[in-house]
């Protein structure tokens, strides 16, 4: 009996060990086919791409991207002894109020963010900051549920991108502005409006830094042959044809006059004539685009494209160029002024200045309405209408912003009335914007070529590499000599007609004068659109300036609201050393004689 418990007892360790083998055997195996988690011997660094900046022509960087941090603290690492350390320690490296972290600090237990928005060089000094806080004592270990002990301190984590505006309120609307977007907790900008829309691909950052390869000991990243590199791409940097120190200038003027007339806002367009390039777009109503607020909302259009109205008499000599291309008139022709006022059917036309005879050509240089309403009727309807387009009117404008109102003009078969031909040739009936009329009236300071208008000059990547923008080819929209002619009459128009306050000796200027109704809920109104596009130029420079004042409410007529703010453009560009004025001309103290440029 005793033997068999003996052999019992035996049978059943041997049946242990047995098992206990199997079990070894079995882990054994299921190691030897399973992918085993061992420590891996890579390591992997990454670096968020940039936006891109916008340069003005004279190199100030007038929108730029910065980096943005986060703060990060486990409040169950932070030793109770020493908060009130800690609080005030991060109030000085960060600039919050301590109330405000002590606040943050109590909302909860376990990770709060403290800020989210830390500058680059903040977080170098928080960094600092963090490593100093260990070595004084004021993070403890604390054991989590699963017994182990952690410890994290003080985190500076990037978490995203802001764009700045170094310069306020300057260029806009014409800049735009952004908005913010989370992507994979990372903040990311894109463009709204303006220039920041426009340029959003070429903007935007192209490829993140990554830097795969082995790990020493330590962790650092051991760059060879066979690491995976991929370099960070920036967004490309877009580089303009205005210069900071002439827009502030030009702006000023706008400001200054705005107040003035009591006006809604006022619009200036500076442009080369020769290449179409854009030095200045002033508007009198900006905004800080970093800190919109409800009131800045009717600023944020660029209104020079994306407000469209009826333009008036600087129309008229959009018209009279069709009139003389096609050979229908002379501007020695005679019309009949009807001593200022005419009807046409249920229609009175009325002049300010009232006439009885009135050469062609002083039809502009004195804007009678009467006078070019009889001239339109000479073009038929196809030919009013196709002409219209030709300079532009109802196309894109072709400049680098979005969002741009086309405006519209009567059909070919309205202007086969004698009634729209009328009304249309004194600026009523059709709608344009402003940057259309500059592109129009530049065909007569340009040998009749129609150009488009550009405000940027290039794209530049980090490496310096240019990308040139693609410039259209210029199209003849009227003979040289027809432009050389309207050019004369508009000079005259300055020198003896509604434009005599934009005068200025040694220069060449000429231009012509717009006032118009405005019309509100269907009806015309006691309020104005007025405006002065024309040109100024000396024996090696052309511009041609575009001036829309909307709504002044002190006076109405453009010759004393929208000239004086040209007569200003024009001084601040002979103060710039933009236009030189012929000496000798100054010196006489008359009109410099016509220029004739190659």
């Amino acid at each position: 009996m005793r033997h068999s418990n003996k052999s019992k007892k035996i049978l059943a360790l041997f049946l242990v060990l047995m098992f206990g083998f199997v079990i070894f055997l079995a882990v054994m195996l299921y190691t030897a086919l399973h992918d085993r988690d061992i420590p891996s011997i890579y390591s992997e660094d990454t670096a968020k791409a940039q936006r891109g900046s916008i340069v003005s022509a004279d190199g100030y960087y007038i929108a730029t991207t910065q980096k943005l941090y986060k703060a990060v603290v486990n409040t169950r690492n932070i030793d109770p002894e020493k908060e009130e350390l800690f609080i005030q320690l991060f109030s000085i490296y960060s600039g919050i109020d301590p109330s405000e972290i002590r606040q943050r600090l109590h909302t909860r237990k376990g990770s709060v963010t403290l800020s989210y928005h830390i500058s680059p060089k903040e977080a170098m000094y928080l960094k600092t900051l963090a490593f100093e806080l260990r070595r004084l004592g004021v993070f403890i270990e604390y054991e989590n549920r699963n017994g182990d002990r952690i410890l994290q301190g003080l985190n500076i984590i990037e978490s995203g991108e802001a764009r700045t505006y170094p310069y306020g309120k300057l260029l806009t609307p014409l800049l735009g502005y952004p908005r913010k977007m989370e992507e994979e907790g990372y903040t990311r900008v894109y463009g709204i409006k303006g220039l920041e829309k426009f340029f959003d691909e070429e903007l935007n950052p192209q490829q993140n830094k990554t830097q795969k390869a082995l790990r020493d000991v330590n962790g650092y990243l051991i760059l060879n042959k066979q690491s995976d590199i991929k370099k960070q791409i920036n967004g490309l940097t877009v580089k303009l044809n205005i210069p900071i120190t002439f827009q502030t200038r030009v702006e000023a003027v706008t400001d200054r006059i705005k107040e003035q007339l009591q006006a809604d806002e006022i619009i200036a367009t500076v442009m080369e004539s020769s290449t179409g390039k854009i030095v200045a777009l002033a508007s009198s109503n900006r905004f800080d685009p970093s800190h919109i607020r409800q009131e800045d909302y009717p600023s944020l259009n660029t209104k020079a494209i994306e407000y469209s109205y009826e333009p008036g008499s600087v129309i008229k000599p959009i018209i009279f160029a069709l009139l003389l291309d096609r050979g229908l008139i002379n501007p020695y022709d005679m019309v009949n002024g009807h001593n200022g006022r005419m009807t046409m059917g249920r229609k009175t036309i009325v002049d300010e200045h009232p006439f009885h005879m009135i050469s062609a050509e002083d039809v502009l240089v004195h804007s009678s309405n009467i006078g070019i309403a009889q001239l339109a009727q000479k073009l038929n309807g196809v030919e009013y209408t196709e002409g219209l387009k030709r300079f532009g009117f109802t196309h894109f404008s072709g400049i680098d912003l979005p969002y741009e109102k086309r405006g519209s003009i009567p059909s070919s078969a309205q202007l086969d009335n004698y009634l729209y031909k009328a009304i249309t040739s004194y600026g009523y009936g059709m709608r344009v914007n402003a940057m259309q009329l500059v592109k129009a009236f530049n065909v007569f300071n340009n040998g009749g070529k129609l150009i488009n208008p550009m405000v940027a000059e290039a794209l530049y990547d980090d490496n310096g590499k240019v990308i040139p923008m693609q410039v259209q080819t210029p199209t003849q929209v009227i003979s040289p000599a027809t432009a050389e002619r309207i050019k004369q009459i508009l000079i005259k128009t300055v020198n003896e007609g509604t434009g005599v306050g934009a005068k200025t000796l040694g220069l060449e200027i000429g231009g012509k004068t717009g006032t118009a109704h405005i019309a509100k809920k269907g009806k015309y109104v006691n309020s104005y659109h007025t405006s002065f596009i024309g040109f100024a130029n000396d024996a090696t420079h052309k511009y041609t300036i575009g001036i829309a004042v909307i709504e002044p409410r002190t006076v109405y007529f453009a010759a004393i609201t929208a000239v004086p703010v040209f007569k200003g453009i024009v001084d601040v560009m002979i103060e710039e050393k933009m236009l030189k004025p012929d000496p000798s001309a100054v010196a006489a103290g008359a009109e410099i004689a016509p220029i004739h440029h190659p």
